[in-house]
């Protein structure tokens, strides 16, 4: 094998590396964004848990009220 064929196979080396380096960081970047968008969906569905507690208590307090008029 020849210089010139080393260097070819020594650059095609080089460069299948590089692809699978960037295939490799694409991947950890698609896992990120789904990691970013589940963290998303349980901070609402936190809010909504918070705001159906809050309708519960204004519910129940309003109840309460009504049965202390009615005494």
């Amino acid at each position: 094998m020849n210089m010139f064929e080393s260097a070819k196979d020594a650059a095609k080396a080089t460069g299948k590396k590089v692809g699978d380096w960037v295939d490799e960081q694409k991947d950890r970047i698609d896992d990120k964004a789904d990691e970013v968008r589940a963290d998303g969906e349980v901070a609402g569905k936190e809010a909504e848990l918070k705001k159906a507690e809050a309708d519960r208590d204004a519910v129940e307090t309003k109840n309460d009220y009504k049965d202390t008029l009615r005494d």
